[in-house]
């Protein structure tokens, strides 16, 4: 095998290697949003809290039925907190917005408008599907 061949097997093999990696992470880190990052899925915290304390602590029965009412409370207090740092969220960007709306022409400001109603249907789709059918009957 001469010198010319050797050298493109190992570089064929290394941009294989490299592919490999990069989608790796393309894939690690959309498992990882869609597992930590779940708005409007409540009792989320509830269920992983739950279950990680059971098996890690050996919890008896009685104990996670004791302790159950604990993680209700401290999931419901993390929901109404994410929803608040939501809400100061929303109103800082829109609060932002207004601000440079000011220093745009008017096609600017268009398109502004244009990309904050895109990303509104982003967000409505997106958080309908990340809900049960429950909180759909909801709204």
């Amino acid at each position: 095998m001469n010198r010319v061949l050797q050298w493109k097997l190992i570089a064929g093999f290394v941009l294989v290697f490299i592919a490999g990696g990069i989608t790796g992470a393309f894939v690690g880190g959309a498992h990882a949003r869609h597992l930590f990052f779940r708005p409007g899925h409540r009792g989320f915290v509830k269920e992983r809290m739950g279950e990680r304390l059971r098996i890690e602590l050996k919890l008896t029965p009685e104990q996670v039925a004791k302790i159950s009412p604990i993680l209700d409370k401290a999931s419901g207090e993390i929901d109404a907190i994410r929803a608040e740092t939501a809400r100061r969220v929303h109103e800082t960007i829109r609060r932002s917005h207004e601000e440079m709306a000011t220093l745009l022409t008017d096609e600017q400001r268009a398109r502004m408008k244009e990309m904050e109603m895109r990303h509104r249907r982003h967000l409505r789709g997106f958080h309908e599907r990340t809900q049960s059918p429950d909180e759909r009957n909801e709204q």
